[in-house]
């Protein structure tokens, strides 16, 4: 079994939310971006995955399964100031909800994810963090993805996410 669905990683979500983030891992591997799952946000979010680039881009993309849970997102725009690029990513059937007007097509990207793979539907609008809040949020990311490499190390060290 894989690491994303052998994690806790959407322990609390229906397995599909697993197999579209691995997925959405297996197109970021090709693309050199690498990410973590579940990551809170220094606003009390929680975003379902951050990924870095080579760079220091960080990416967060929203999983959303089920109809009523992505019609009913009003609080993913709280997301937009943690990152330089936004996805959503959905399984195919749910494509054609993300085009409408209130899921922002103009800044956020779309990608349609199954547990073999994923494409990106629609290219996410590049807005650069302030450096100042993207020191903050790698530190954060580096951190946060050490801390979980510990535990996996040495389960009872209790670092938790």
């Amino acid at each position: 079994m894989d690491a994303v669905l052998d994690s806790q990683c959407f322990a609390d979500a229906p397995p599909i939310a697993g197999e579209v983030a691995r997925g959405v891992t297996r197109l970021f591997c090709r693309q050199d971006l690498f990410a973590i799952c579940e990551v809170p946000l220094g606003n009390g979010r929680r975003a379902d995955m951050m990924a870095i680039d080579p760079r220091g881009g960080l990416t967060i993309v929203e999983i959303k399964v089920a109809k009523a849970d992505l019609v009913g997102d009003g609080k993913w725009t709280d997301y937009l100031d943690y990152c330089d690029r936004f996805f959503w990513a959905v399984p195919a059937e749910l494509a054609r909800i993300c085009e409408g007007e209130r899921f922002l097509p103009q800044a956020a990207g779309l990608i349609v994810a199954d547990r073999y793979d994923a494409a990106i539907v629609r290219e996410a609008a590049h807005r650069p963090l302030a450096p100042a809040r993207r020191k903050a949020e790698l530190l954060r990311f580096a951190r946060r993805a050490a801390r979980r490499l510990s535990a996996q190390i040495d389960p009872t060290l209790g670092l938790g996410s």
